[in-house]
């Protein structure tokens, strides 16, 4: 299994970075380019208790949080072979756009999970080094429901468990020298390829109850 080398602890100002990243254009706050109302937010009540918010601002974009150990003073990196395991509670709210994934220097990126509720069982699984991807439907998948998400950053097949099954295996992996930061944030859908929030819909949420990462050594 490996020693466990990272424990999340989301109110730790040296672990994590609230409210930028380098995945958005300048570091944020917004990036409407990849069609997300995002404006991240500084503020850690949208972020450092683990629940993950968004909340509708006067001109149409939405304060939203983010956290990344990206730059931060531990700098941690998840690194070719390493085991992230998770339990989310996944938002209810058509328009959320919940997601856990790497980045690293304009790229590395990972997608441990993205989810939709307008298509409430099913999860989306990406590997964008080396091309490959997963929707994967499953019962226990469902606005408000508690999952548990596992991804092994092998070298050679990047492998995805849910609820402690295997669900999807790439088959490509990350290679030998692969590393990159983490991100766990709470996007809002522009209405491009998922609808945005009704008009009546305020504020969103989901919740990372835990996460961790156990690395062979």
């Amino acid at each position: 299994m490996g020693a466990v080398v990272f424990v999340a602890d989301f109110a730790s100002e040296r672990q994590w970075v609230a409210g930028r990243s380098w995945a958005y254009p300048d570091g944020g706050p917004t990036n409407p380019g990849d069609d997300k109302l995002d404006h991240l937010t500084h503020d850690p009540a949208y972020v450092r208790d683990g629940l993950f918010r968004a909340t509708r601002r006067p001109d149409g974009l939405w304060d939203a949080g983010l956290l990344t150990t990206e730059e931060s003073e531990e700098d941690f990196m998840v690194r070719t072979g390493d085991r992230l395991e998770t339990r989310v509670r996944l938002p209810v709210e058509v328009g959320a756009w919940p997601a856990i994934w790497t980045w690293r220097d304009g790229g590395n990126e990972i997608d441990v999970f993205e989810y939709h509720p307008d298509n409430p069982n099913l999860l989306e699984f990406t590997n964008h080094v080396r091309r490959s991807s997963s929707y994967v439907r499953d019962s226990a998948v469902a606005p408000g429901a508690v999952i548990g998400l596992s991804v092994t950053f092998g070298g050679k097949s990047v492998v995805w468990r849910l609820n402690g099954e295997e669900v999807f295996a790439d088959g490509r992996g990350v290679g030998s020298g692969w590393h990159a930061s983490l991100i766990v944030n709470l996007s809002v859908c522009a209405g491009r390829w998922h609808p945005r929030p009704d008009d009546s819909v305020n504020e969103l949420s989901y919740g990372v109850e835990s996460l961790l990462v156990h690395r062979s050594v």
